[in-house]
């Protein structure tokens, strides 16, 4: 039993006619007789009472018919909700990434919110090394990392460049420095973020690099932690220049430059290279190209070759 077996029933019984029934369908009267006998046969039950020349249903076509109704219903229903997914009417849009590259997506879920306020958008925190094993989970479609996962795996969009920034409260002896080297960090207390990472081993590594002592005296969890203590006048820190633009531009934390820790990052939006993403993710996606066209550096948008 199909829907088209259905379908052709309900013409039957609507038109009382099997005549009939192949004139709205635009099929011949044998046609339609075979697909009738097809599902008789198929749920094991007489629908129609041959001997009436109306058209009548038997007691198992009455109740097959109240099916087909709401199976059809389910139908137009179930078309309806695809075409409104298709023009961005409805939706769900999963992403992931870590606090910080979290910071990056704000803006673009603004963009996207805007032109699309039907789509329902959920971010996963998570570690940043579990993304891509829960993007193979399906637990969501786009995650945001700040490495290159493996590119048989995986495909990646480059869209923002990022550095590292020293930053101290406005009142620390260094704030006003306008050149600082490694060497004069020595006896600074940095407050660091207690989350392994492979920004942390590089930080540890200029340090050892230069021979200068790396005095991580108190460690937070979250970098937003992190810069209210520092902005309380307590030590400095070495985080993301994203998660402390607005601090910057606000004068509740002051940059420090240092020449030997100028520390290039690249964020990328990552998803399955073999999987199928949705018209949300699509459109997510054509939010950041039209963002980075929009902003300019540091945004900009670059799908990264698989070899």
């Amino acid at each position: 039993m199909d829907l088209g077996q259905l379908e052709t029933f309900l013409a039957v019984a609507e038109e009382r006619s099997f005549s009939r029934a192949a004139t709205r369908m635009h099929r011949t009267q044998p046609a339609i007789s075979q697909v009738i006998r097809k599902l008789e046969d198929a749920v094991g039950e007489v629908l129609f009472d041959r001997a009436a020349r109306d058209g009548s249903l038997t007691a198992a076509g009455a109740l097959l018919r109240d099916y087909a109704l709401r199976l059809m219903a389910l139908r137009r229903e179930a078309t309806s909700a695809l075409d409104e997914l298709k023009n961005l009417e409805r939706g769900r849009l999963q992403l992931a990434a870590n606090e910080y590259t979290c910071a990056y997506l704000l803006p673009a879920m603004d963009a996207f919110r805007r032109a699309h306020p039907q789509i329902s958008v959920t971010v996963h925190r998570m570690l940043a090394s579990h993304i891509p094993d829960e993007l193979n989970l399906h637990t969501f479609e786009l995650g945001m990392v700040s490495f290159r996962p493996d590119p048989a795996q995986f495909k990646t969009i480059a869209v923002y460049t990022d550095s590292l920034v020293l930053v101290a409260g406005p009142t620390h002896p260094l704030a006003k420095a306008q050149n600082v080297s490694i060497a004069d960090l020595g006896k600074e207390t940095f407050i660091a973020h207690n989350v392994t990472s492979p920004l942390r081993r590089r930080v540890i590594e200029a340090f050892q690099r230069y021979r200068t002592p790396l005095n991580m005296g108190i460690e937070l969890p979250t970098i937003e932690a992190i810069k209210r203590f520092v902005a309380m006048g307590n030590g400095v820190a070495l985080v993301p220049h994203l998660t402390v633009a607005h601090e910057l531009e606000t004068g509740e934390l002051a940059a420090i430059p240092v020449a030997e820790l100028d520390i290039k990052r690249i964020l990328r939006l990552t998803h399955r290279r073999h999987g199928t993403l949705s018209h949300a993710a699509h459109a997510f996606l054509r939010t950041v190209r039209d963002l980075a066209r929009q902003q300019g550096p540091p945004f900009y948008y670059h799908v990264e070759k698989a070899g």
